[in-house]
């Protein structure tokens, strides 16, 4: 299938590793231009020569998004050198430092970083022939999940804010869709760190992927630039859970 993303420019943010990695390394495959930032500068510069391969344009900065006003400066400043914005993924999370505890965090980069991104985006989105923008959400947010914390708590509102900003931008021509991951295992990830610290939990969660195993951040990465394409043109307002049947309820 042609998803219809050659040229397309793409702004991600937390890029370097994980689900946004796995999904900038789709984005470039396809022919995409990108930017990107994350907090770490040696994998941020890993990143951008990993996806210079594919020939398209890479930006890639090292960046605290927690400076929410060097964020929208940086949003800006991406948008007008690739030339425009067609798609929004707000990827980066405070459950990246593994502060899934911490409300303030949690509000200041899921919350903030979310709404502020797609603020600060919507001039260039609304040029855009087929803007779209993907949340990240989570299946914490949907079910109950180990113990009551301020990540499960903002990444429901990120549910709500999806769905009532779409409404608001489909007239413009944007689309806006989530998607919400179950427990992902990679390489640096906190369900790798929860294997080592608490291998009951582990044990205990695994056992309950309908599929049989732990997911990767590639398999949610597809997701997101599907939705994220052209190739899904009529679908807004949706939230996508992926997760191998890990959550258990009935959607209709």
């Amino acid at each position: 299938m042609d998803l219809g993303l050659k040229g397309k420019k793409v702004i991600l943010t937390g890029g370097s590793r994980g689900i946004g990695r796995a999904a900038l390394e789709i984005f470039a495959a396809e022919g995409c231009d990108i930017a990107f930032f994350s907090r770490n500068a040696d994998q941020v510069a890993e990143t951008v020569a990993s996806l210079s391969a594919h020939g398209g344009t890479v930006i890639g900065e090292a960046l605290d998004m927690l400076d929410h006003a060097a964020y929208v400066a940086w949003l800006k400043s991406a948008a007008e050198r690739l030339g425009g914005c067609d798609i929004f993924v707000p990827g980066a999370s405070a459950s990246g430092s593994g502060a899934t505890g911490d409300w303030e965090a949690c509000f200041a980069a899921d919350i903030k970083g979310t709404v502020l991104g797609c603020e600060t985006l919507q001039p260039w989105l609304e040029k855009s022939s087929a803007g779209a923008i993907v949340i990240m959400a989570s299946t914490a947010a949907t079910e109950t999940f180990i113990v009551p914390q301020a990540f499960n708590a903002m990444k429901a509102a990120l549910i709500a804010y999806s769905g009532q900003y779409g409404q608001a931008v489909g007239h413009l021509g944007i689309r806006v869709n989530c998607v919400s991951p179950g427990p992902i295992k990679f390489p640096g990830g906190n369900w790798e760190a929860i294997g080592k610290a608490m291998p009951d939990l582990y044990q205990a969660t695994e056992a309950t992927f309908a599929l049989g195993r732990w997911g990767g951040p590639e398999e949610v990465a597809r997701s997101i630039v599907f939705l994220a394409s052209p190739a899904s043109s009529y679908t807004t307002g949706t939230n996508l859970v992926v997760d191998g049947g890990y959550t258990k309820r009935v959607q209709f």
